[in-house]
Parts: structure tokens; C-alpha cells; sequence
């Protein structure tokens, strides 16, 4: 089973009570209306512009099951992962104009607590006074057979290299970005998830918010 972000933190939310949100679907959201309206990927102020436009809902999962995401009250859950938007969605996700509109509304969804809340730079960007900050980390490789087995369950043509491909590229062009490089967050907790199931990720950040909470 899949250890990454957004399936623990789904797991973690329905743990705890918690509205659970994916910010990575986010950008997704705003790279799938760019395709949509022919708007190049590259076009810094076009997409901006589109940011500040188009109103993005992000729907919180309900006991922590995932929530669906409305593009101008159109749902495109089921959309956000077709292989096109995946091939754009790091050099959408570098523009600083969409990076602004988008943690701002990040900001507001977590607005009362009780969220967990997965993204990319959630520790260092959106919420960096986050009562607990969790960083997983595992190996390319592995998170390529993970991708690979969500995109095979979902009756999508997923070859393993072109998987590890497409990962190392988002991996590299968000590390190197300007602005929200990917990176721990200062004071995160780092959990290398290669060898772990779903059950023992848990247990461990588990243990990490009981100390959160009793600090």
C-alpha cells in the first residue's frame, strides 16, 4: 500500500477527527484549466492572471477521506491526474503570482485548526507555525512503484520508467525553484517511509502529535 503524503495524512485525519486537504491539488487544478484554455505553462503572468481569476475549492475529505476539488463550480477530481496535467504541473507550480494566490487560499482553509493539511511546502511556506510538521521522505524508486500501482488501479497506461521519469523531473524542477523550494521545514520531523507500511508511518506520527499536544 502507498505511504506517501497524501495517503497518510488522509489516514492520520480520519484517525483524529480531522478535515483533511491535498494542496498539491490545487495546482493541479489551476494547470488542468490552463490546458483547458491554451494558456502556455511557461506564461508567468498569464497564469497569474488565471490564479486571480478562477475560483479553486478545495474540498475537505470527510473523516478523512478525500474531498473533492470544484474549478468555477465544475468538479474535476477525477481529471486532476491525467498525464497531461501531470507533465505540467512543476513549471505551473513555480510561478511566485500562482504560488501567492494559492497559499493565501491554503491559509484560509486551515483557519480554526483541526487540519491536516499535505503539500509540498506546507512546513516551510504556508503554515510554518504548524503545531506539528512531519517530512516524508523515500526513495525515488519506491515512490515510482507506488505511483505506478495507484495509476494501474485506476485503469491508467502507468510504464514504471516513465513514472520514475516524470518523478525525478517534478522532484528536481521543484527543488531548484525560487520560490517554496522543496525542502524540510526548520524543526520538521523526517520519516524515511521505504520500508514502511501504512500502519507503522502512522503509529509513528501518532506518537509525534501526542507529544505536540503535550507540550
Amino acid at each position: 500500500m502507498a505511504v506517501g503524503k497524501t495517503t497518510v495524512g488522509r489516514a492520520l485525519a480520519r484517525r483524529m477527527g480531522y478535515r483533511f486537504y491535498d494542496t498539491g491539488a490545487m495546482y493541479r487544478a489551476l494547470t488542468w484549466l490552463a490546458l483547458q484554455k491554451g494558456v502556455d505553462p511557461r506564461d508567468e503572468t498569464a497564469l497569474t492572471q488565471l490564479a486571480q481569476h478562477s475560483r479553486i475549492q478545495l474540498l475537505p475529505g470527510t473523516d478523512g477521506d478525500e474531498g473533492g476539488l470544484l474549478v468555477d463550480g465544475r468538479d474535476i477530481t477525477s481529471e486532476l491526474r491525467e498525464s497531461e496535467v501531470e507533465a505540467s504541473v512543476s513549471p505551473v507550480s513555480e510561478v511566485a503570482g500562482v504560488r501567492r494566490c494559492l497559499v493565501a487560499q491554503q491559509r484560509e482553509l486551515a483557519q480554526g485548526g483541526g487540519v491536516v493539511m499535505a503539500g509540498r511546502d506546507i512546513g516551510t511556506v504556508v503554515l510554518p507555525q504548524a503545531d506539528l510538521k512531519v517530512f516524508l521522505i523515500a526513495s525515488p524508486e519506491e515512490r515510482a512503484h507506488r505511483r505506478q500501482q495507484e495509476l494501474l488501479a485506476q485503469g491508467k497506461e502507468a510504464p514504471y520508467e516513465k513514472v520514475l521519469e516524470n518523478l525525478r523531473r517534478r522532484d528536481r524542477i521543484d527543488s531548484q525553484r525560487a520560490h517554496s523550494p522543496l525542502k524540510p521545514a526548520q524543526g520538521a520531523e523526517v520519516i524515511d517511509t521505504d520500508s514502511l507500511t501504512l500502519e507503522q508511518v502512522l503509529e509513528r506520527v501518532m506518537k509525534l502529535v501526542q507529544e505536540a499536544l503535550c507540550r
